[in-house]
């Protein structure tokens, strides 16, 4: 598509509805990379991310429960990755280590 055909996603108010998407995107990617770099999908795991994350629903600062379950800030790698973007230029491979856990 070209660019035009995307003018709507950021007239009026949309274009920051578009974003919390995008960031959405972010954080879940991130969560699917923490997963695989913890066992995958193992009972501990999934007790955890219920605990500090799924059971605390609107009570907390949303990116504040994520961090708290990651052990650090989000990292976008994980979307590039899920997006074959992995190896664009640019693109930081850093952060491919596991983050430590609390």
């Amino acid at each position: 598509y070209r660019s035009f055909y995307f003018s709507h996603a950021f007239a009026g108010g949309y274009s920051a509805g578009y974003y919390s998407y995008l960031w959405s995107e972010v954080l879940d990617a991130d969560t699917v990379e923490w997963f695989k770099q913890h066992g995958g999908l193992k009972r501990e795991n999934g007790d955890r991310f219920r605990a500090m994350l799924l059971s605390r629903g609107g009570s907390a600062d949303a990116l504040g429960l994520f961090k708290n379950f990651v052990g650090r800030d989000p990292y976008i790698e994980p979307l590039l990755k899920r997006r074959g973007l992995d190896h664009a230029p640019g693109a930081d491979d850093t952060k491919t280590e596991a983050p430590p856990t609390k």
